[in-house]
């Protein structure tokens, strides 16, 4: 009975500690995606910045220009 008492304990004990070490891979695991996606978001804030402000200069520099007037060509006959 004493070997299979300790053989138990022995066997708790070692499940014990894959039990943690598993949990804190999880923990790891976690962490780093959610890591990853606050990364994602704020690249993704970045970019939409950047992408509203190159719409609003290009809208801005439609506005402020002014038609260009197309030069016609004075074609001379002459006769002969």
């Amino acid at each position: 009975m004493a070997d299979s008492k300790k053989s138990q304990e022995r066997a708790e004990s070692q499940f014990s500690k894959v039990l943690n070490k598993k949990a804190q891979e999880a923990k790891r695991a976690m962490s780093q995606y959610e890591a990853d996606a606050r990364a994602v978001g704020e690249k993704t804030a970045k970019l939409k910045a950047l992408r509203l402000a190159k719409e609003a200069d290009e809208t801005k520099n439609k506005t402020n220009k002014k038609p260009v007037a197309k030069k016609s060509r004075d074609v001379s006959v002459t006769q002969t």
